[in-house]
């Protein structure tokens, strides 16, 4: 009988990676490799999101994937194992899966040991010390077989207590499934998603796809005799059912409320705002400027040939206008070292753009902004923008921001007072651009007004240096031949 120690030459397996800052754990969204998928060195196996953006893993090696240790939605700390791949497939016995489970130790192999003691080499930056594979204890329990056991867990992990455990009693049987590989029922991600929005457990749904895959009709079908009145009394169960307390997250539209698990992106949003309100000392000032020339000089760029083929509009005169501020007044491009007690003045504008994307406010930059021409930094938004949106921004395109922009007048709203971003010095919001009644050379016309706001951390930027800064910003729009004599 072939052991796993006689194995283990054969599997190596890949550890969840620091994919940025330091970041110590990350959420599993999608596998998009099963058990006995063949896969290839540089191969995207999943999705994962951190508490900066969400990101691709790519597998290091080549062979044949022997087990999953994690199913989706399992939020893993970097440095434990995710998955095992068989690099010499079809050389002998390979040992039986384990099932997956969050609390699983990792298992030492030769390439392992290997590994030099420290930091080890991630995809982004030198990994983590190696006392980070240590983890806090997790929440909830594993799933029982049953489904009032498995809907107890759901709801526990919602509500942030630990899941009961499960009854000792035996549990009614349950007919046999088939499409089953490696321990876990054959379904897509999609499915799969389905199947936890609805508390269902997939290893009960009975497959109806070809090759036993389950569909999403299958889920609903399962889910169906939960949702409607049953026709007859259920027979009593063979032993009592734990008791659930409350709804599950995503439960019918007749409910009054909606408990939304607050992790990842939306996670880091919470603390990083509070973290700033309440360090940094906000100063808001406002100012209404009329900006008919600028939207002048926008339609214009639109036309010029040295600007085809980038994304032309009013934001890049803004962007530009701020870098030129702040080249004009270089102190405000800073930063509070708390543990210094320094100011530190950066040199360079890494410029942040506040991106509303479908997994929350992310603040990417383009790094170096003050060295780029027009159609360089039209370029660089549009790129930027485009990334976002796809919510293929990096946690590298987030780190490092001097100064950001937030553009709230595209929701229609006139202006705002925006909290600064972690470890920045200012942030300017830029209102709607409306038709106004507005006095130009003595007399009223309609003109193209709007209003800025810029907050600044009151630690290293007095009120002096705030306004001078917010006033060049305004006087460059109402003129923006300024760009020129200021530059």
């Amino acid at each position: 009988m072939t052991t796993m120690t006689e194995t283990s030459a054969r599997f190596r397996e890949f550890k969840m990676p620091d994919v940025g800052e330091g970041l110590t754990e990350a959420e599993i969204l999608k596998w998009f490799v099963q058990p006995g998928d063949t896969v290839t060195d540089g191969q995207v196996v999943c999705e994962v999101e951190t508490a900066k953006a969400a990101v691709e893993l790519p597998i290091p090696f080549d062979g044949v994937v022997h087990e999953l240790r994690f199913p989706e939605g399992t939020t893993v700390d970097v440095g434990q194992v995710i998955i095992a791949i068989d690099v010499a497939p079809g050389s002998g016995d390979a040992p039986a899966p384990a099932a997956a489970a969050p609390d699983r130790e990792p298992v030492e192999t030769p390439e392992a040991e290997a590994e030099p003691k420290g930091r080890t080499p991630v995809l982004v930056g030198y990994g983590v010390a190696e006392s980070s594979t240590k983890r806090r204890p997790r929440k909830g329990a594993s799933a029982a077989p049953e489904a009032a056991a498995v809907a107890a867990a759901v709801q526990a992990e919602l509500n942030g207590h630990a899941a009961p455990a499960a009854p000792t009693a035996p549990a009614a049987a349950v007919p046999a499934q088939g499409g089953v590989q490696g321990g876990r029922p054959l379904a897509k991600p999609p499915v799969r998603k389905l199947a936890k929005d609805l508390g269902i457990d997939l290893a009960t749904v009975v497959p109806t796809g070809k090759d036993g895959i389950i569909t999403r009709e299958d889920v609903h079908a399962a889910a169906a005799p939960a949702a409607a009145p049953a026709a007859a009394p259920a027979p009593a169960p063979a032993a009592p059912a734990p008791a659930v307390a409350e709804a599950p997250a995503v439960v019918s539209d007749s409910a009054r409320e909606t408990r939304i698990p607050v992790k990842g992106v939306r996670k880091a949003i919470a603390q990083a705002m509070v973290g700033s309100a309440f360090t940094a000392p906000h100063v808001t000032e406002f100012i209404t400027v009329d900006v008919t020339r600028t939207m002048k000089l926008v339609a214009e760029l639109k036309e010029d040939k040295d600007m085809a083929g980038v994304r032309v509009n009013p934001l890049l005169v803004i962007a530009k206008a701020l870098l030129v501020a702040i080249k004009r007044n270089p102190e405000v491009n800073a930063a509070w070292d708390e543990a210094n007690q320094e100011i530190v003045q950066k040199h360079y504008v890494n410029l942040g753009i506040a991106a509303a994307t479908p997994r929350g406010l992310i603040v990417p930059n383009i790094k170096d902004a003050h060295d780029k021409t027009l159609p360089q930094l039209a370029a660089a938004l549009g790129e930027l923008v485009t990334t976002a949106r796809d919510g293929k921004t990096s946690p590298a395109a987030m780190a490092g921001g001097t100064v950001t922009i937030t553009n709230v007048g595209v929701f229609g709203v006139d202006t705002g007072t925006p909290i600064l971003n972690s470890g920045e010095s200012a942030i300017l919001a830029v209102g709607a651009i409306k038709l106004q009644p507005w006095v130009h050379k003595g007399k009223v016309k309609p003109r193209q007004v709007t209003t800025l706001a810029l907050s600044f951390d009151h630690r290293l930027v007095d009120g002096e240096l705030g306004s001078k800064v917010l006033a060049d910003v305004a006087a460059i729009l109402e003129q923006p031949k300024r760009l020129i004599t200021w530059a």
